[in-house]
């Protein structure tokens, strides 16, 4: 029974890692990634519709997002979701395809970023927290319904502060690697 706990506390951690990495992504370090546009939604027929699965898109150069429309006459309004997002993107449209160039981070915006990946670090390390207190709830109820002795008891909670330990380094190193893409210049 105890495993049962264990297993869906590291099933949920796991998932506050994958939505971390997610987030990672569209946080923009100094290079061109087209997950950068993964939060952009176009207004495609009057439907709000995802930027990707309306067009191909990719980094061709280091500096450079090129965004190919499927439906050319999307074109437009492709245009004007990168411009109105809070990307601060400037597209160009040549007719077939829409570049986004991506200028240098000033130093300033780079300790900006770096605020940004903490706060999100900051998020999912509570996120696991608040697991990790819930698994405890879950297995002190079970020792007090007597499902669990003490010695028991004690080691779930331990295997889970072990597992814990491990997620929260985890965020850690996937932090400090943002931050190291963010400063290389």
């Amino acid at each position: 029974m105890k495993l049962d706990i264990h297993k869906k506390l590291e099933e949920k951690m796991e998932k506050t890692i994958a939505v971390l990495k997610d987030e990672l992504l569209t946080i923009r370090a100094g290079r061109a990634n087209p997950n950068m546009l993964d939060r952009v939604m176009v207004d495609y027929y009057g439907t709000m519709t995802p930027l990707k699965q309306m067009a191909g898109v990719s980094s061709p150069e280091p500096r450079t997002i090129l965004i190919q429309p499927w439906d050319k006459s999307a074109m437009g309004s492709i245009e004007k979701a990168i411009l109105s997002s809070d990307l601060g993107f400037n597209p160009t449209n040549d007719g077939n395809s829409i570049r986004i160039n991506i200028p240098q981070l000033t130093e300033e915006r780079r300790k900006d970023l770096i605020k940004l990946v903490a706060k999100t670090g900051e998020q999912a390390k509570v996120a696991i927290r608040n697991e990790r207190r819930e698994a405890n709830e879950a297995i002190k109820k079970m020792e007090k319904t007597s499902e669990l002795t003490e010695d028991d008891s004690k080691k779930a909670q331990d295997e889970v502060q072990k597992l814990t330990d491990s997620h929260i380094k985890m965020i850690d190193d996937m932090l400090a690697k943002k931050e190291k893409d963010i400063m290389e210049v």
